[in-house]
């Protein structure tokens, strides 16, 4: 990998913005970048980084580029433009979450022309990726892993080579499912904690204090279904049925039970199809209990 080539860019939304606006700071590379919308790239101008008007002309251009998308589909989608476009491009790295399978089969495309493959999906916030603090999850060789280090550094506090190829994706699922049943349970709690009479406050404030403690109680627990506050322009329900949907195909395939897995799906769908599919996804905790996650404080 030269380290003088141009970087490429694509997918500025919530994560991928901060994100590349971190390479461009700190890799002291070139970078370009394309999005469908024209707001990001307009703001990511005014700190170096330069439009591409598509993905063939960062393909022609760079010789890494990173990609940040919703979905499979979508990088797909992406990946058989820059297969087709020729250029200098030599490595892709898939920094969203996407079916191991899926992975698996792009990265022997696009060894068939000549270039890398490498899984790299992201976890945490997105004020970590505003500040840097990501974790991220790789699939690769040790000797790619190594090459990868310093730019993924620039956006990641911690870097894990999970295995070969596709096994990065396959611990990002898992973690996402684990973070899906996690929340469910705490919906549950909540649930049932306001029907004998106890302050949900208290409930997790308690939890917190003993071995039912987790980032999930603290963060989406605490900040989002204790509140009632459940944005858009956030990881939504439709993003987390998405991702359980990967975790259930990695079971079928592995013949797993996976009953806490199905159970977080059917509590996503349940949410989509009350209209909030839109929503910060712990917004399933109104499933449960609507009228108590709706007004917080008729806990009082």
């Amino acid at each position: 990998m030269s380290q003088t080539s141009p970087l490429g860019f694509v997918g500025l939304g919530v994560m991928g913005e901060p994100m590349c606006r971190n390479v461009a700071a700190k890799s002291g590379r070139t970078l370009l970048a394309f999005d469908r919308a024209a707001e990001p790239l307009a703001r990511l101008v005014t700190h170096g980084v330069q439009a591409a008007a598509s993905v063939v002309a960062l393909a022609a251009v760079c010789d890494t580029l990173f990609i940040c998308l919703p979905s499979g589909a979508h990088v797909a989608d992406v990946a058989t433009e820059a297969f087709t476009a020729g250029g200098c491009l030599r490595r892709i790295v898939d920094m969203g979450t996407s079916p191991v399978a899926l992975t698996r089969d792009l990265a022997a495309r696009a060894a068939a022309v000549g270039i890398t493959w490498t899984d790299a999906p992201i976890a945490r916030t997105r004020q970590a990726a505003e500040d840097g603090t990501l974790s991220v999850m790789v699939g690769a060789t040790a000797a790619d892993y190594a090459a990868l280090l310093p730019l993924l550094g620039c956006m990641a506090s911690d870097i894990t080579l999970c295995g070969p190829v596709g096994c990065g994706q396959a611990v990002k699922i898992l973690n996402n499912m684990v973070l899906v049943e996690t929340v469910a349970a705490l919906a549950e709690a909540m649930a049932i904690g306001r029907s004998v009479g106890l302050d949900a406050q208290v409930l997790l404030e308690t939890l917190a204090k003993g071995s039912a403690d987790s980032f999930a109680l603290r963060n989406h627990g605490m900040k989002a279904m204790l509140p009632g506050v459940f944005p858009e322009r956030a990881f939504s329900v439709e993003y987390a049925r998405k991702d359980i949907s990967y975790a259930l195909e990695l079971a079928q395939a592995g013949g797993t039970d996976a009953a806490g897995a199905e159970r977080g799906a059917t509590l996503l769908d349940a949410a989509k199809a009350a209209g909030w599919g839109a929503q910060y996804w712990p917004v399933i905790a109104r499933v449960l209990a609507p009228l108590a996650v709706d007004n917080p404080a008729a806990d009082a």
